[in-house]
């Protein structure tokens, strides 16, 4: 197990970004960027042994910082959209940029994807690095100074760990989220349509229109082109004239995740490429996942010399519900003054 230092460019501020490749005794390594703490490569074993990058992303620091798609993008504080930008904490009405039409989404425009994190320790025991990031008070329009930490690991079962812990001095909100887009047949593959894909929800929150903000409601999947809870194929019902998938052109909805318990980790999600052989298992503590079919990636000049478009791979984001903290019947997102900011997403690859 090692973590080893690359140099991997300059920002347009003249920061040098450092990439740390974490690798394990198999040889299966993830590779991560302190600017935006992004997760950049996630190199496994396919079913005859061979590795396979299997998340998308650029191969210069210019790609990160003048993308629009958000690869392997830590987001915060806020994950998701907030409708009108605009939220209220014990009385007081907070006001966020517009970003997306009239909503805000992910944060806005200076996100932390898009922010340079300071290394706080290299574990090579454990085969982990943590990130450090203060975002201060009224930082994006939300209340207090949030401090905050990301642990990456990447075990010697194959297993990605995200770890994120924080505190903030102010009642605050805390839904932090990983936006890598997945393809196991490869990232340069072109197609997530043949992946066999299982989500453990029973319900999903509609949204109210193509700007996707919920409308409040918890609906089945069951009878519609939405249920997910046995294994098939993304591309099976995704052009279905069915009005959720018409609103957002193709999946991009939060999941209502069974068995849901605050701190409780549980197998929440599956993938499976019969190309690769590759399966990859998701697990968190979260309420919510936003499943997105990469329904609006449109020409993206990738690593190694791929091209990304649209519905080349897909994002499996752990949440708190889009808008949530305007939604009663959601699960709150608001971390509460020096309350502990603590939570856990692992992706698990196997090759069968």
């Amino acid at each position: 197990m090692s973590v080893v230092k690359y140099e991997f460019g300059m920002t347009k501020d003249k920061e040098m970004v450092s990439k740390y490749r974490l690798q394990n005794q198999s040889g299966a390594y993830i590779e991560v960027l302190d600017y935006g703490a992004i997760l950049h490569s996630v190199v496994v074993p396919d079913k005859e042994g061979s590795m396979k990058d299997v998340v998308l992303g650029y191969d210069k620091v210019e790609g990160y910082e003048n993308g629009t798609c958000f690869f392997g993008a830590t987001i915060g504080r806020n994950g998701n959209r907030i409708a009108k930008g605009k939220f209220v904490i014990n009385g007081k009405e907070y006001q966020m940029v517009q970003n997306e039409n009239v909503n805000n989404l992910h944060s806005g425009p200076n996100g932390y994807e898009s922010r340079m994190w300071s290394v706080k320790e290299i574990n090579d025991t454990e085969n982990s690095i943590t990130f450090g990031l203060n975002s201060p008070d009224k930082d994006q329009g939300f209340p207090g100074n949030f401090d905050i930490s990301l642990k990456y690991e990447m075990s010697e079962d194959n297993e990605l760990i995200i770890h994120y812990t924080g505190v903030c001095d102010q009642d605050t909100v805390a839904n932090m989220t990983n936006h890598s887009y997945f393809n196991l047949n490869g990232h340069e593959d072109g197609s997530n349509a043949d992946l066999l894909l299982t989500i453990h929800a029973d319900a999903f929150t509609p949204v109210q229109d193509s700007a996707s903000i919920p409308t409040g409601e918890i609906a089945p999947v069951a009878g519609t082109p939405m249920d997910f809870t046995k294994a098939k194929p993304i591309g099976r019902d995704i052009d279905t004239d069915f009005e959720q998938l018409n609103f957002t052109g193709g999946y991009d909805h939060n999941y209502v995740l069974n068995d849901y318990e605050p701190g409780v980790e549980r197998v929440i999600a599956k993938v499976y490429s019969e190309k690769t052989g590759i399966t990859m298992e998701v697990s968190t503590d979260l309420p919510g996942v936003q499943f997105y079919a990469g329904n609006f990636v449109k020409h993206e000049e990738g690593k190694n010399g791929a091209i990304y478009g649209k519905r080349s791979a897909l994002c499996l984001e752990t949440q708190y519900y889009p808008d949530s903290i305007n939604q009663e019947n959601f699960q709150s997102p608001v971390l509460k003054q020096g309350q502990a900011y603590n939570t856990v997403t692992i992706y698990r690859f196997l090759a069968e």
